[in-house]
């Protein structure tokens, strides 16, 4: 696996000068895919603007408190995923990665209360020592009781950063959706109806089709965070 990543050969969804250097950081194997996620030096020089150089990222890291969901992270590769939020005490700044109408990651700057809660999308359940594990998109496990009556497919809404589940946002008729991948990643919508492996949403009174991986439960009606 190479270790180094050229700036034209970079997802297309980072907003980023291409042609000002030949390289870019790249981003650790991790949870998220490269495509859904950016290298927390990355958002620290070029996004947030703390930082000139690389070097000087890594000194804010080593020297300031930057937290990602709740805990301190030193490394400039770290990828930053979907829905995390990154907080910086010392300045009460706050942001959560999103996606644009355009598809391409961004960073929302939220309050401190929105900063404390994470929507996670359940991608597997076992059972474990007589509990159930819930595996999320953003890579954590995380054990409840049996009687717990989410599916995969539905959301959990997390309490950072003693990840308690606070809600569960079922993956059915009424639920607010955010489509993470696709041509229309970045829309968002209320879901109509799902048939296989197919799914319609209503968004401006328009009715929309794609694909139900593609969609995110963000709440019941009403999205749980600012969008």
């Amino acid at each position: 696996m190479k270790n180094h990543l050229k700036r034209l050969a970079s997802p297309k969804n980072w907003i980023i000068y291409r042609k000002a250097n030949t390289f870019i950081v790249k981003p650790s194997p991790g949870p998220h895919p490269q495509e859904a996620s950016l290298p927390l030096g990355l958002v620290l020089r070029d996004f947030l603007k703390y930082a000139q150089t690389m070097r000087e990222a890594k000194k804010v890291l080593h020297a300031n408190e930057v937290l990602v969901d709740g805990k301190r992270r030193k490394d400039v590769r770290l990828p930053v995923g979907l829905f995390d939020v990154l907080s910086i005490p010392s300045m009460k700044e706050n942001y959560r990665l999103m996606l644009d109408r355009k598809g391409r990651l961004i960073l929302k700057k939220i309050d401190e209360k929105e900063s404390r809660i994470k929507p996670c999308k359940i991608t597997g359940k076992k059972a474990v020592s007589g509990k159930l594990q819930l595996n999320l998109h953003d890579g954590k496990n995380i054990l409840v009781e049996k009687e717990f009556k989410g599916k995969v497919g539905d959301s959990v809404l997390l309490s950072l950063p003693d990840l308690k589940i606070k809600e569960v946002f079922e993956m059915k008729k009424g639920a607010f959706v955010f489509l993470v991948r696709g041509k229309r990643s970045g829309d968002y919508g209320l879901l109509q109806e799902m048939k296989e492996q197919r799914a319609v949403y209503q968004k401006d009174k328009q009715a929309v089709e794609t694909l139900k991986k593609y969609l995110f439960a963000l709440g019941n009606k009403d999205p749980s965070i600012m969008i």
